[in-house]
């Protein structure tokens, strides 16, 4: 992986959301070489990046040849599994060596044409008639174990009717667990008729089964069958949690599309997801400007009709998260391309609804993503001026900051932020002059202050007055400054920035008062960005001037030590106890030392 690439997935993986999903790694020929999954998407595609001495061989390997990555969105670590395994089973990727061995993924089989089969577990699907769901990745078993436990059918080794009277019924008959063909008392037709219901359960029918379920519990608890109505309380709960394991990957004889939509300020993101035998094999986003989203029905009808029109693979059943304008004159457009009916839905509930949600969830990350940093950053400006009702976007910001220790080594810094953006062509420090001694931090600021904007009046380019002008304190530091700059003739708005007990930006003030920034708002975040890099930049200064003051108040007071050898002896030997440490040679070896300064040094820490 060279630089350039490494840093274009450096971004990209900074701007992952924190949310369960599913990622494809990809070499530079864009083929999909690793398929993973998990709980919070950002922070597990991070670690492929980072640290690699720690991967194992085979995880240097694939990130050495990845050239890119793509992600689905989940709305659980559940649908992020399932769906981790319907897309290994359509790539088959290269690197994903543990799950490429002999095995194949298991089906579920319900052979409806044979009198009294059971739900069985196949590793293949023949085209034989029978109805086959999966495949699975684990929990199969479990999965076969729910639905007889469910439907009361039979988990034993009888065949039937072979079997019919050989043996008497086993404990499962007797508990309800089981309907007991084996006793040949059992119609055929009424076998039948529950594998049909177990094959619809595993289809995606799961609130009909739960209702029944559910009935059937109150029935026996309203006859004060308590038992019964546990066994059936334990099968409902089984069920609900054999649901989660469906809400991604669908039958095997599914076929659909999935179009759902997302806007923003700035354009507008549909997105499909293409489902062909169960499993998403492909996914695609359009943008359009944000004016088409004024109409949404609109917008849906132009795309479905654009769509399809150029593709071959009309499917029977598309859903959307919304509806299209005329939808009964879209559906006969599609039944005209397709030769056969094709249904447009719009879900208002069930599997098919959360569905359509994940659809709509991808399209606004996609959208999401799409935004530029200029884009994210100017909106921040755009909510600062919306709240603060200035006639013009404050593209330039500048904020002033004072640091000092008692009132010794007093510094002023400025930051400035373009675009809401660093700008550190702008950075300035200063070290104050007009406070000889104590703490005045109102004529430290104003002493800035006129340094800066005096460069400003002599028309230097570089010094332009900002846009906006925010102050690291409260009301006494605003009233300095702008009576400062009313003297000086500069027209600039001017607010102070004030922290909680929590030491959290919590308002700007004005001439008229406090403006409350919301914890969490737009506005609040870049000025409380803002006002840490100003600390953190005047701290810094302040720091740096008071090393140089202690340097001054020791070596410097050694006979014939100045602050240029001092800072070489610090260069050489790291600190001030180091230096007293050291043996005459040694001293005499730092650059800029001879002999007599070198014995001026030992012999002032050892005598």
């Amino acid at each position: 992986m060279d630089r350039e690439t490494r840093a274009k997935i450096k971004e990209k993986v900074a701007r992952l959301p924190l949310s369960p999903g599913v990622y494809l790694m990809r070499d530079k020929a864009g083929t999909v070489i690793y398929v993973g999954k998990a709980k919070a998407l950002k922070n597990r595609v991070s670690q492929y990046f980072v640290n690699l001495a720690s991967h194992t061989k085979k995880t240097r390997r694939m990130v050495e040849q990845v050239h890119d990555f793509d992600y689905f969105v989940t709305a659980t670590e559940m649908e992020a599994l399932i769906l981790e395994c319907s897309q290994i089973k359509l790539y088959m990727p290269k690197y994903n060596i543990l799950l490429k061995d002999n095995k194949t993924y298991p089906y579920i089989k319900i052979d409806l044409k044979t009198d009294f089969s059971k739900v069985e577990i196949s590793r293949k699907r023949p085209n034989d008639g029978a109805r086959y769901f999966g495949p699975y990745s684990g929990g199969v078993k479990q999965i076969i174990d729910t639905v007889n436990r469910t439907f009361a059918l039979p988990d034993c080794t009888r065949k039937f009717p072979r079997d019919f009277g050989r043996e008497r019924p086993c404990l499962k008959r007797d508990i309800g667990l089981c309907m007991a063909p084996c006793t040949g008392e059992i119609p055929a037709e009424q076998y039948r008729e529950t594998l049909r219901q177990a094959a619809d359960f595993l289809q995606g029918d799961y609130e009909k089964t739960a209702a029944r379920l559910r009935e059937e519990m109150e029935q026996y608890a309203e006859r004060m069958e308590f038992e019964q109505a546990a066994q059936v309380r334990d099968r409902l709960r089984a069920l609900e949690k054999l649901t989660v394991r469906q809400k991604v990957v669908a039958a095997p004889d599914i076929n659909r599309d999935v179009v759902g939509c997302a806007v923003n300020e700035l354009r507008a993101v549909v997105e499909i997801f293409y489902i062909r035998g169960g499993r998403i094999v492909d996914r695609q986003s359009y943008q359009f400007p944000a004016e088409a989203a004024e109409e949404r029905e609109k917008l849906m009808a132009d795309f479905l009709v654009q769509l399809y029109s150029r593709r071959a693979d009309i499917p029977p059943e598309i859903l959307l998260s919304e509806p299209p304008e005329d939808q009964e004159l879209a559906e006969a457009y599609l039944r005209e391309l397709r030769g056969r009916p094709v249904s447009l839905a719009v879900p208002q509930r069930g599997e098919k609804k959360k569905l359509c949600d994940m659809v709509s969830a991808n399209a606004a990350e996609t959208l999401r993503l799409l935004m530029t940093r200029a884009e994210r950053q100017s909106k921040l400006v755009a909510e600062l001026q919306k709240l603060l009702g200035l006639s013009e976007p404050p593209v330039r910001i500048e904020a002033v900051d004072i640091s000092n220790t008692a009132g010794s080594d007093t510094v002023g810094a400025i930051v400035c932020y373009e675009n809401g953006e660093p700008e550190k062509s702008g950075y300035r420090r200063y070290q104050i002059g007009s406070v000889a001694e104590g703490q005045d931090d109102y004529a430290a600021m104003k002493e800035v202050m006129a340094r800066r904007f005096v460069r400003a009046l002599n028309g230097e380019e570089r010094w332009r007055a900002p846009d906006l002008l925010l102050l690291d304190g409260g009301a006494g530091h605003l009233s300095v400054v702008s009576e400062l700059l009313s003297g000086m003739g500069i027209s600039v708005p001017v607010y102070g920035m004030v922290k909680d007990d929590k030491h959290r930006t919590r308002a700007l003030v004005s001439a008229e008062g406090e403006i409350e920034l919301k914890v969490g708002s737009p506005a609040a975040a870049l000025v409380g960005q803002i006002q840490e890099e100003v600390h953190r930049f005047a701290i810094g200064y302040h720091r740096e001037k008071r090393r140089g003051h202690v340097v001054g108040s020791t070596l410097t007071k050694i006979e014939g030590i100045g602050e240029t050898r001092a800072k070489a002896l610090l260069r050489a030997f790291g600190s001030v106890k180091a230096v007293s440490e050291a043996e005459l040679p040694r001293l005499q070896m730092v650059k800029g030392m001879n002999e007599r300064a070198a014995r001026a040094v030992y012999d002032y820490f050892h005598k």
